[in-house]
């Protein structure tokens, strides 16, 4: 059985269904690939490419879960670290 969206990326899973939302591919407005938003505006930009797209998800993981931490904000099924 191949893992959930959740257990892969669990970091952006706690994202979207709590704090905001994520774009993934260009646009006119951000040269970045793939981005984390929340009402706020802009968290978090990546890269302007990845050499896939599991890549790109896993980059944004990382980052929201440092973010995540770094505001007090962990996710409950995350380790501290």
């Amino acid at each position: 059985m191949q893992p959930s969206i959740q257990q892969m990326y669990p970091q952006i899973a706690h994202w979207v269904t709590t704090q905001g939302w994520i774009e993934v591919g260009y646009d006119e407005v951000s040269r970045s690939f793939v981005r984390a938003l929340d009402i706020g505006g802009m968290v978090w930009e990546g890269a302007p490419s990845y050499p896939s797209l599991e890549d790109a998800l896993r980059a944004l993981d990382l980052a929201l879960g440092a973010w995540l931490q770094a505001a007090g904000m962990q996710h409950p099924n995350r380790p501290a670290t």
